[in-house]
């Protein structure tokens, strides 16, 4: 892939939101996938970009087939805008609120992991880029601490850490926020805790990371909400569609898009969320 095609005019950051993980398993991509509904839902254009660069899944669980994605642009034969296709709940009735569009990954491919640290400078620029045709671009990116990871991470964007309250879990979480820290000293990250069983579990697990940064990175974290555990969440999966379409008066569908309205209102970055300003209550 050549970098340079996908850069155009160098400008400052769009409203790039980050979605990561220490770890697979603790639901990023089924995050990934309903906070760009929820945005949507709330009448903002939002580009869902998949950039998982070796496990792909966004198409899988949205159950659409693109006719190219992210590995077609890798191998030349599209440019990136071209890569980007609609993704549409209503198909019959042509109504388009909530609609997103997606750029789709590659799963397996091992160009993907393979690429030079231009080329994902190149498609780290391609993404600011495109980000000036939408209010939120949601980037998908892949668990671990691989660098191409870290190289998709535009300065200046929001990342949203999922966590649960495995060990492991928590301890990957640390490793992230630690070399994103390094790379960019006041990175805007907020945390998410994922199938909390209760309010107070998720307090709890949110003060044993918080506890952790602030000590040894001496860096403070936000807690932007919690998402309680929801059996319709695997439903959703399994039918490949999204849970504010199959089930939106679902507990984590509503939990999503109270964190996507809390997006929307700048809390300010780096405080400790307080009790009664946790989301998902």
């Amino acid at each position: 892939m050549n970098g340079t095609s996908l850069l155009g005019a160098i400008k400052p950051p769009p409203p790039i939101i980050q979605i990561a993980s220490g770890k697979g398993g603790v639901g990023k991509t089924w995050f990934s996938i309903t906070l760009a509904d929820a945005l949507a839902s709330m009448k903002r254009n939002v580009l869902l970009f998949d950039g998982d660069l070796g496990l792909a899944n966004v198409d899988v669980q949205l159950g659409i087939a693109p006719k190219y994605d992210l590995g077609s642009v890798i191998a030349g034969r599209v440019k990136l805008s071209d890569a980007i296709i609609t993704y549409r709940h209503d198909t019959v009735s042509g109504n388009s609120q909530g609609d997103f569009d997606v750029l789709a990954g590659k799963s397996g491919s091992g160009v993907l992991n393979a690429l030079t640290q231009p080329e994902l400078k190149g498609l780290q620029q391609g993404i600011i880029v495109l980000g000036d045709q939408y209010d939120h671009v949601v980037v998908d990116l892949a668990a671990g601490l691989d660098q191409s990871v870290m190289s998709l991470c535009p300065k200046g964007s929001t990342t949203l850490m999922i966590v649960n309250d495995e060990p492991t879990s928590l301890t990957d979480a640390y490793a992230f926020i630690k070399l994103l820290t390094r790379q960019e000293p006041q990175a805007d990250i907020r945390i998410v805790i994922n199938q909390a069983q209760s309010k107070e579990q998720a307090r709890r697990t949110f003060a044993a990371l918080s506890n952790a940064c602030r000590n040894f990175l001496e860096f403070d974290l936000q807690l932007l909400g919690f998402v309680p555990k929801d059996n319709l969440v695997r439903d959703s999966i399994r039918h490949q569609t999204p849970i504010l379409f199959r089930h939106p008066q679902s507990k984590a569908g509503e939990a999503v898009k109270r964190i996507a309205e809390a997006l929307l209102t700048k809390i300010p970055v780096n405080t400790v969320a307080s009790p009664q300003s946790m989301t998902g209550r």
